[in-house]
C-alpha cells in the first residue's frame, strides 16, 4: 500500500471535521453514514473510530471520513492529530473498511424505493434525483455530508442529511433557501422539501 496522505478540513458544522485522504475508500456517489455504533456493524473503521469517547458519528464518502463529535468543549486542535493518525494507519495497514459492499446496500435500498407504491410520479422523482445528484450533492459533499432522495409525495420531497449536515446550525436554512427554492424552480410540482437526519 502505498503512503497515505491525509489532511483536516474544517466543516459548516463546528462539531464535525472532515478528513481528506489521496486513497479512494468508496465508489463515486456512494456513501455511508453511521449516527451510533450500533448502526456501523457493517464497517471495523467505523466500530474503532467511535471507540474515540468523544466521537458521535462517522460518515464515509469517496476519499473522505467525516467526523462528528460529541464533546463541544473539546477543542478539535487536540483531537485532529490522533484521529489523523488512526485513519493513516489504518487505511495504510490495508484495514477491513467494510464487511458488506456499501454500494450493493445502496443500489439495493434504491430498487426498494423505486418499487414503494406510495411514491407518486416516477418521472418527478427521477428529475428531483437527477438535480440533487448533479447540483446539490457535489456542494454539500464539500462540506463532509450528504444528501439522499427518500421520497416524493404529494408536492413534498423528503431528503436524508447526513455527515456534517446532521446537527449543523446552517442546515435548515441551506434546505429551504437553497435546496427547497432550486427544486420548485426547476419542478414546479415541488411544494416543499422536508429533511430527516437534522438534528435540533
Amino acid at each position: 500500500m502505498s503512503a497515505i496522505s491525509i489532511y483536516a478540513e474544517a466543516s459548516p458544522n463546528p462539531e464535525s471535521m472532515k478528513f481528506v485522504l489521496n486513497s479512494t475508500l468508496l465508489p463515486d456517489g456512494v456513501s455511508v453514514d453511521y449516527p451510533t455504533v450500533e448502526t456501523a456493524a457493517n464497517s471495523p473503521i467505523a466500530q474503532e473510530l467511535f471507540g474515540f469517547d468523544y466521537v458521535g458519528r462517522v460518515f464515509i464518502a469517496q476519499n473522505f471520513v467525516t467526523i462528528t463529535k460529541t464533546q463541544p468543549e473539546l477543542g478539535w486542535t487536540s483531537i485532529i492529530p490522533e484521529l489523523r493518525q488512526f485513519i493513516k494507519s489504518y487505511v495504510e495497514a490495508g484495514g477491513t473498511l467494510f464487511t458488506v459492499d456499501p454500494a450493493a446496500e445502496q443500489k439495493a435500498a434504491q430498487a426498494a424505493s423505486a418499487g414503494d407504491p406510495t411514491q407518486q410520479d416516477g418521472f418527478t422523482s427521477q428529475k428531483i434525483i437527477d438535480l440533487l445528484d448533479n447540483y446539490v450533492r457535489p456542494a454539500v459533499e464539500q462540506d463532509g455530508g450528504n444528501i439522499t432522495f427518500k421520497s416524493y409525495h404529494d408536492g413534498i420531497v423528503t431528503v436524508n442529511l447526513q455527515g456534517s449536515c446532521s446537527g449543523c446550525p446552517s442546515a435548515t436554512v441551506t434546505l429551504k433557501s437553497g435546496i427547497e427554492n432550486l427544486l420548485k424552480r426547476m419542478v414546479p410540482e415541488v411544494k416543499e422539501v422536508v429533511a430527516e437526519g437534522i438534528l435540533v
